[in-house]
């Protein structure tokens, strides 16, 4: 028989109380320098957080999160090698797939005997082809597939410096079929490369609000469909449960003005930002605790990341390693058993309050001033993003963050240079553009250009 606990004998303690106690704890030491501290986008974190400071934040729903899917990706360039590693991947335990591509594919091949009732689709293309969209839209129909098709025009201008022909034309192709399949999820925003490329949460955010809000504007009557946002998640845990959960609440609000549903589809993957060429095996506890934060922010699906892929070939041992990380979360972790675990943690729901309300902030600013192409157009966003990086390289550079193998704490037996299959650098190709594009920039990488120069 259940009985309610008598906490009688344990008062409530306010805030003021716990300070009060802090600071005698700290014997004279001044309680804001020492316990303090401040994080990229200018907020100042506490040492305890109490619910008679904090208001709780509303999640716009609430979802099952064994909901969320496990996801892997694959390159197509054969079309049977790729069918062939897909249904083994899909045989293993992953959920969804991510399908990507520089060029149009032979669809029946990729998909013969694929299982459409149990898996997902999530397309990521280099190129927008009309033709051979409009016949893989037919396809999946005709399959009552469920999939995301990922056509993100201004991402390609974001990234790429240039439309995939011009801004018109892209737009009147994109238009077309969203007017064709108004029921079909076609839209994506490519967040990942804000974050990669080194924009701190805040802007992250608000770069999302504003890049969405040039696709409402345009086609405010079709855009029904849950739009697939795409993030990079960084390494600090916390800051990045909160980041997803305040575009929710973003999101929700921006949606509720043009009459929109308020939920949408998010995809999270691990970020390239923060991983390294030595000491590899590190990349594997990144990327663990990077898709827990996914999960916990409330990520729809997971996408892992092999802990080589910066300098291995597709391969798969690294292709298991990085579903099995995530089959672990699900299924023996149990990140799979509660909703929204993350409700009820002050901590977080403070983070969430202070990033949703700052981004807003940014991307009034961005609206004010014309909105996100055109200050694509003017570099403001680009500075922006620039900007963050050469701060948050920064404190690498000064030892104030670490990359534990490469910044700090080196095995100086650790040797790569034979073990590069990919280039793992930065790659510039001189051409010319319609704006200065956001390239992704790893933290480490002057650091591991400099080991492999005096490598023997």
């Amino acid at each position: 028989m259940s009985k309610t606990l008598d906490l009688s004998d344990f008062p409530e303690i306010t805030s003021k109380a716990w300070k009060q106690k802090i600071q005698f704890e700290l014997k004279g030491a001044d309680y804001n320098q020492t316990m303090l501290w401040e994080s990229l986008e200018g907020i100042h974190v506490k040492p305890f957080y109490h619910f008679d400071e904090e208001k709780k934040t509303k999640a716009p729903f609430s979802k099952p999160t064994d909901a969320w899917k496990i996801v892997d990706t694959f390159f197509v360039k054969n079309e049977k090698l790729a069918r062939k590693n897909i249904l083994k991947s899909i045989e293993n335990g992953a959920t969804a797939i991510r399908l990507q591509a520089d060029e149009p594919f032979d669809i029946e091949i990729i998909f013969s005997g694929f299982p459409f009732e149990e898996v997902t689709v999530f397309c990521q293309f280099s190129f927008f082809d009309l033709i051979f969209i409009e016949r893989l839209i037919q396809f999946f129909k005709l399959k009552k597939a469920h999939f995301f098709l990922n056509l993100d025009p201004i991402g390609r201008l974001m990234s790429d410096g240039n439309w995939f022909e011009n801004e018109a034309k892209d737009f009147e192709n994109l238009k077309g079929l969203l007017s064709s399949h108004p029921d079909q999820k076609l839209l994506s925003i490519d967040v990942m490369s804000y974050q990669q490329a080194g924009a701190n949460r805040v802007e992250q955010l608000a770069f999302a609000m504003a890049h969405l809000n040039e696709y409402f504007n345009q086609f405010s009557n079709l855009c029904s469909a849950a739009v697939n946002i795409q993030f990079a998640v960084g390494g600090n845990y916390f800051f990045e449960i909160a980041k997803l959960r305040a575009f929710r609440i973003l999101y929700a609000s921006l949606a509720n003005e043009y009459g929109f549903p308020e939920t949408c589809h998010i995809f999270a993957v691990p970020s390239l930002r923060n991983k390294t060429i030595y000491d590899y095996n590190v990349n594997m506890l990144r990327t663990t605790t990077e898709c827990m934060s996914a999960v916990l922010g409330t990520a729809d699906a997971v996408c892992n990341l092999p802990y080589d892929t910066l300098f291995h070939k597709e391969n798969e041992f690294g292709h298991r390693i990085a579903r099995n990380q995530l089959l672990i979360l699900k299924n023996e972790c149990f990140f799979d058993a509660v909703s929204n675990p993350a409700d009820g943690s002050y901590y977080i729901e403070s983070i969430t309050t202070q990033l949703a309300e700052k981004a807003l902030l940014l991307f009034k600013e961005i609206e004010r001033k014309g909105g996100f192409i055109k200050q694509l157009k003017n570099g403001f966003i680009q500075k922006k993003v620039t900007e963050s990086h050469q701060k948050e390289q920064k404190l690498y550079d000064l030892h104030r963050e670490i990359l534990v193998g490469t910044t700090r704490y080196t095995n100086p037996e650790d040797q790569m240079k034979e073990n590069l299959e990919l280039f793992p650098f930065l790659k510039t190709k001189p051409r010319k553009t319609l704006i200065n594009p956001i390239i992704p920039k790893r933290i480490s990488e002057s650091v591991e250009q400099e080991r492999l120069t005096f490598e023997k």
